[in-house]
């Protein structure tokens, strides 16, 4: 499955060493809705980030690539420490060139 290079990046960044990589990935104004919460703008972006990977050590691996609507999305299996681990996700990517535009978890 060919990934477009930003949302690769993110599925392959590592915490905390990555944190830089990861937010440069991500437009300016870029939103990420997860778990009831908005994060907006890179720096809040690399917090939620590296404040996630902290709480539960996980870890997505993409299953399946699909596009609907303007977006792609990505089903992953994500494993960590949180109840119900592995669970399968979905995330859905908005894009805008080389750069993430906003992402929904869920």
């Amino acid at each position: 499955m060919q990934l477009p290079p930003p949302i690769q990046t993110y599925f392959t960044a590592r915490a905390p060493q990555d944190g830089d990589a990861l937010a440069a990935v991500f437009a300016p104004d870029a939103i990420v809705h997860d778990e009831g919460h908005d994060h907006r703008g890179t720096q809040a972006i690399r917090d939620w980030w590296l404040a996630a990977k902290a709480k539960y050590r996980h870890h997505a691996e993409p299953i399946g690539l699909e596009q609907a609507g303007g977006k792609t999305i990505v089903r992953a299996t994500v494993t960590g420490d949180f109840p119900g681990s592995p669970a399968v996700l979905s995330f859905t990517f908005g894009l805008a060139g080389d750069r993430i535009t906003d992402l929904e978890i869920g």
